[in-house]
């Protein structure tokens, strides 16, 4: 006989319920969230476990790899769709939800998440935390320029390689604050140092991997973005077609469709919050910096003068992540001509 087990995980145990193909209870259990200790409680040979599954979360990468070079069947599900299946019990506890992802396992109603490799991990984790501290610097220097509003001194418009001495500079004379200014100078130096440390090592990484090299031949897109969407997408064959790139990353518009009520909303925000930032950067690049003209510039010119510009932006966003996957698939550089363009981008 089948069985088929739930995992609710959680930072110090996780909750397992393993039912048979009845769906009858077998055996509940509290397990620590490690998968070693999780592997011996599966492998035993009193089930014959034919799907395991556990929520996407913080732990779950690390769980499902764990779980996979153990030889189980685990499968990582989509969270929403979890939480949807979930809401119907009474009380939520851990014990009804490790119970509610077994039975999704038993009656095959689930949607799998794709785990990513070590090596996309890893970069996903470079990108975060050179984001962090880029993101720290930046708020010292918005706190510096507001405590030094208070005293009539403003800073003014400023690079950042000038921001240490125009601050220095405009104190001078004031002691007091100098020695207010002078710590958090300090530490917006070294973030500022660290920050750049990181991004050595990421261009590092974008000059040695030949789909990044080939994907920053699209007008607009650097290695951040590149790289920032290869991590993401980890394997291109996952998606069925380029064009589910774009919903994938939140960059298609809601629908709400009920009888003769027909409603497009915003886009719906969904996915990698910040491949979708990227992208949006990387086509206000495109609109506004690059000055050699391409069939896909010329195409977003036209949709901003009938949309507006910000619609355009996002529609561009969209088409480039839609391109970029079609590159990576097919082992092409971008082509500048409408007629030399890949059909599936275009």
């Amino acid at each position: 006989m089948k069985h088929y087990a739930g995992l609710d995980v959680s930072m110090k145990e996780t909750s397992v319920c393993i039912v048979d193909e009845t769906g009858a209870v077998c055996r509940e259990m509290k397990v620590i969230s490690h998968p070693d200790d999780l592997a011996r409680v599966l492998q035993n040979p009193a089930w014959q476990i034919d799907r395991i599954g556990l929520e996407a979360g913080p732990l779950s990468q690390w769980l499902f790899s764990g779980l996979a070079e153990a030889g189980l069947p685990a499968i990582c599900i989509e969270t929403r769709h979890a939480k949807a299946f979930l809401k119907a019990q009474v009380n939520k506890t851990d014990r009804n939800d490790a119970r509610g992802i077994a039975q999704m396992m038993r009656v095959n109603l689930f949607r799998p998440v794709h785990a990513k490799t070590l090596t996309n991990q890893r970069r996903r984790a470079l990108l975060t935390a050179r984001r962090l501290l880029q993101e720290k610097a930046i708020a010292i220097e918005n706190d510096i320029r507001g405590l030094l509003r208070n005293f009539g001194l403003k800073v003014g418009v400023v690079g950042t390689a000038g921001f240490d001495a125009r601050i220095r500079d405009l104190v001078d004379d004031k002691p007091e604050l100098g020695e207010i200014m002078t710590p958090l100078l300090a530490a917006r130096q070294k973030l500022r140092e660290t920050f750049m440390e990181l991004h050595r090592k990421l261009l590092l990484i974008a000059r040695d991997d030949a789909v990044c090299r080939r994907l920053m031949t699209i007008p607009g897109v650097g290695p951040v973005t590149s790289l920032a969407f290869i991590s993401m997408i980890d394997a291109p064959a996952r998606f069925a077609n380029s064009r589910a790139v774009g919903p994938a990353l939140g960059l298609t518009p809601t629908l709400h469709q009920s009888g003769e009520s027909h409603r497009v909303g915003r886009i719906s925000l969904c996915g990698d919050g910040m491949v979708r930032s990227l992208l949006y950067e990387a086509a206000q690049v495109m609109l506004s910096r690059v000055k050699t003209w391409s069939w896909l510039k010329t195409w977003a010119m036209n949709v901003a003068k009938r949309r507006g510009r910000q619609k355009a932006i996002v529609a561009l966003a969209r088409r480039l992540a839609v391109i970029m996957h079609r590159m990576w698939s097919d082992g092409t550089e971008f082509r500048w001509t409408r007629e030399n363009a890949t059909p599936t981008a275009a």
